[in-house]
């Protein structure tokens, strides 16, 4: 059966359970959630400023306990949404790998790989559901975390579910985009905010050889 990866964006995560089920029915399914409105929100009602480079929060030690604990309720919400299947799982608790960004601070950029405790809810037909926590821990941005698993685990496809209806090239949105053309765009600083970091995990998943797609938008080769 073809494994398909979904990111779900913090904003519409707990809302996602029947599009995860109906893929379900037809694929393996490994979902990684973020948390960013929920993550934002915690950290102003703790004093604590958001800063963001190139779409990816910088994250000191005091901020990494609130992140913790905001993705772990997202991740309850999500799986509560999916029902019985979802496997609940945090990133640094499963092995994933991240190599430290050190000017973010307990931030990591993620490595492929195949984590055990993934592949044996795949092999069993539940659903992993994923927090975005690398080992150290370190915070790891979720478009990236689900790229490098979709790669590391030679899925089909990585479909990035948001509340944004894909990439708006002049005004409309793009049905496809290559990705020589997206890299373009964001070397030239002609996209900000949370497409950033989306459209470049699409890149490197695509270049991996997973089918990516944001919303109605497909990132090919």
């Amino acid at each position: 059966m073809s494994l398909v990866v979904v990111k779900l964006g913090g904003a519409v995560a707990a809302d996602a359970g029947a599009l995860v089920r109906d893929l379900a029915g037809r694929h393996a399914v490994c979902v990684v959630h973020g948390a960013g409105p929920q993550i934002t929100a915690e950290l102003e009602r703790a004093g604590i400023e958001s800063r963001f480079v190139g779409g990816r929060r910088v994250t000191g030690l005091e901020a990494l306990g609130i992140v913790r604990a905001s993705l772990a309720a997202v991740n309850d919400a999500v799986c509560a949404a999916i029902g019985p299947t979802a496997v609940p799982l945090f990133g640094d608790e499963i092995g994933l790998p991240a190599t430290r960004v050190p000017e973010l601070g307990h931030v990591g950029d993620p490595q492929p790989s195949q984590p055990p405790s993934v592949l044996l809810a795949l092999a069993s037909g539940l659903v992993p559901v994923i927090a975005p926590l690398a080992v150290g821990p370190l915070n790891v941005n979720a478009d990236e975390a689900a790229a490098a698993l979709a790669v590391g685990l030679r899925a089909e496809r990585l479909l990035f579910v948001t509340d944004v209806p894909g990439l708006l090239l002049g005004g409309a949105v793009a049905s496809t985009i290559a990705a020589d053309e997206a890299e373009e765009l964001l070397e030239a600083g002609a996209l900000a905010g949370g497409i950033v970091p989306k459209l470049r995990a699409a890149i490197g998943a695509t270049r991996g050889g997973v089918a990516s797609e944001i919303g109605a938008t497909a990132v090919v080769a």
